[in-house]
């Protein structure tokens, strides 16, 4: 066993469901490394709340977007330095417009964001991942990736490939026991779905059989399980955390 911390790297975990996760991950045990763009105080506030509930955590600016950045970021904080056992790449923006009047740069920003970004995760960890001929990838997919979503050309596509992502990776990868999944959400409670009209509500709740939103720990207890022991024959799927939302 080796002596070096056994880390979970969590992007965007510094808010919604990547603090939720974050949170969950240091409870299983793991010193969590998490990322963020913006709002320096929220991410403090997560690496607080873990470290007085016993944990251990650090907090790294770093853009999703910036592969060189993410390369970089490796380098410097990961290689050689820690055991990585756990990514989950969940970083992630909207530019939400119909299709006809979306701006390339609104669609290109998404797929490099929420698309790439991942791709560069994924692929520095694997190699790091691969010396230790151990890991578990976990990517945040969406239920939209699998069904569109009118007005989210850009996230559904983004999404939708990285559920391809997750599968050709985990062909590649299982050779050397890494495991690859995604865990797609439905629709869940956040700061955003609170500030929607009652009525958009109400025609999100028609479309989920449980008849109420997710929460964000259900998704982190699915992202628990993937990262867990009990998980060591799953790759390559797609777990849909969602109220029975299938089309």
């Amino acid at each position: 066993m080796s002596d070096l911390s056994h880390v979970a790297l969590v992007t965007g975990g510094s808010r919604g469901i990547g603090r939720t996760i974050a949170e969950t991950l240091a409870k299983d045990g793991f010193e969590v490394y998490l990322t963020y763009v913006s709002r320096p105080e929220e991410a403090d506030k997560v690496v607080a709340a873990i470290e007085e509930a016993g944990g251990k955590a650090r907090a790294f600016k770093l853009d999703s977007g910036d592969s060189a950045a993410i390369g970089e970021f490796f380098k410097e904080e990961i290689k050689g330095k820690v055991a990585l056992d756990v990514l989950v790449n969940n970083a992630g923006i909207t530019r939400d417009g119909l299709m006809m009047r979306m701006k390339d740069e609104d669609w290109d920003k998404v797929i490099r964001i929420n698309l790439t970004g991942c791709f560069a995760f994924l692929k520095e960890a694997s190699k790091i991942m691969g010396k230790q001929r151990f890991g578990r990838i976990v990517n945040i997919t969406s239920v939209v990736g699998q069904m569109g979503n009118a007005g989210q050309a850009n996230y559904s596509a983004a999404k939708a490939g990285l559920i391809g992502l997750t599968k050709s990776a985990a062909r590649e990868l299982a050779p050397r026991s890494i495991t690859v999944n995604a865990v797609a959400p439905g629709f869940i409670e956040t700061d955003m779905t609170a500030d929607l009209p009652e009525k958009a509500v109400e025609a999100m709740l028609a479309q989920i059989p449980l008849k109420s939103l997710g929460q964000s720990e259900d998704i982190a207890a699915a992202v628990s399980f993937l990262a867990g022991p009990g998980a060591g024959y799953i790759t390559g799927q797609v777990i849909g955390v969602n109220g029975g939302m299938y089309m």
